[in-house]
């Protein structure tokens, strides 16, 4: 988390709306620990990573929709579920994330 602060106070004073994406848990094999984060902006920017890049897009669309809601959701990939193979987690696993707006 603490690499991804200096985007997010950049973003913010630019006035631009941030969601963030944490690990928060993962079955067999994950990419990343619990407790990883990424943030993204209205804009798409990303800082940090949840996955080491094999479902950064798919959470880039989830934090977006997130934004344009205001709702916070829980986001699961795996390795059986099509969306998570077509954009690349293989590492047999699942990966469990929340998102949700930044409300500082």
């Amino acid at each position: 988390m603490k690499e991804i602060l200096s985007a997010i106070d950049a973003w913010l004073a630019d006035g631009k709306r941030v969601a963030i994406a944490r690990v928060i848990g993962i079955e067999e094999s994950g990419p990343r620990e619990p407790g990883a984060a990424m943030a993204v902006n209205e804009d798409g920017e990303v800082a940090g990573s949840v996955s080491g890049g094999c479902v950064e897009g798919a959470v880039v669309t989830e934090a977006l929709e997130v934004l344009a809601s205001g709702v916070a959701r829980r986001c699961t990939f795996g390795y059986s579920d099509d969306q998570a193979f077509a954009v690349g987690l293989t590492c047999g696993g699942t990966v469990h994330l929340l998102v949700e707006p930044l409300d500082w």
